[in-house]
């Protein structure tokens, strides 16, 4: 499976970011002596599942590497734009418009080539269009007990986002309800946005903490006419992407700690 590395992060001076970028490509951002995405590339390069990685956002002269074959497209401007000239650099390099390709932000550096092999194995059980990771909250306060995410609060339980996922190749390059994809990309960090999208009767029933996590799934399904599986992912690290001054904090120190404990 070819892997789509979204890399194309400014951090604005409004953003919490800002003072730690200056203006800078936030997957650039230093960790543990690498800049942050190159601990991504090298998750990547350890899966026996990933063929080609592909960058969206920065240029060779970012001085990354990867035991993969690694590809570099500019950025697009919009989030749907990156997503599908990565598609199609993707099918470009083999993958079929019925295949699937795996995103990954550039922003979790935590990940593990096994983690990447977990979500890739356990997505392709079944023939979806869309395979969506989600974090219970015990799952990521136990490994990161302050990480503060935001949470989307179901019947049965509370969740956040992952952020690798895997999508079928056509649904990104063939689709033309280009409004509708931006809205949900735009509102991926918001739980009551996300859920707005896809009714009114959803709204509420997230509002009232009546929706359980089939239901979620089955809503969006036919809102969006496609299929898909929400998959409850073991891994905390797949949904500790570094939003804010505090998760680069617990990440560079989590880092420490890993890279002492293996001296």
């Amino acid at each position: 499976m070819n892997a789509i590395v979204t890399a194309g992060g400014i951090p604005l001076p409004q953003e919490p970011l800002y003072i730690e970028t200056k203006g800078h490509n936030k997957a650039l951002l230093e960790i543990a002596g690498k800049p942050m995405i190159q601990w991504v590339l090298d998750a990547l390069g350890e899966s026996k599942h990933v063929d080609h990685v592909i960058v969206v956002g920065l240029t060779e002269k970012s001085g990354l590497s990867c035991k993969k074959p690694l590809y570099y497209i500019p950025n697009q401007g919009k989030m749907l734009n990156n997503f599908r000239a990565g598609v199609q650099k993707a099918i470009e390099l083999g993958t079929k418009r019925d295949q699937h390709v795996l995103f990954v932000s550039a922003d979790i550096p935590a990940i593990t080539g096994e983690m990447v092999d977990w979500v890739i194995e356990t997505a392709l059980q079944t023939d979806e269009d869309v395979y969506y990771n989600i974090i219970p909250r015990e799952v990521m306060e136990q490994r990161f007990p302050d990480a503060r995410r935001t949470w989307t609060k179901l019947r049965d339980m509370e969740v956040c986002g992952g952020d690798m996922n895997v999508v079928r190749a056509r649904l990104v390059v063939d689709n033309s309800e280009d409004s509708l994809w931006e809205k949900i990309s735009d509102a991926r960090k918001s739980p009551l946005k996300q859920a707005a999208l896809i009714g009114l009767d959803t709204l509420l029933l997230l509002l009232f903490r009546r929706l359980t996590l089939e239901k979620a799934v089955e809503k969006i399904k036919k809102r969006l006419n496609i299929t898909g599986r929400a998959i409850v992912c073991p891994y905390a690290e797949i949904g500790m992407d570094v939003d804010k001054p505090h998760h680069l904090e617990i990440i560079r120190a989590d880092f420490e700690k890993r890279l002492t404990k293996n001296t």
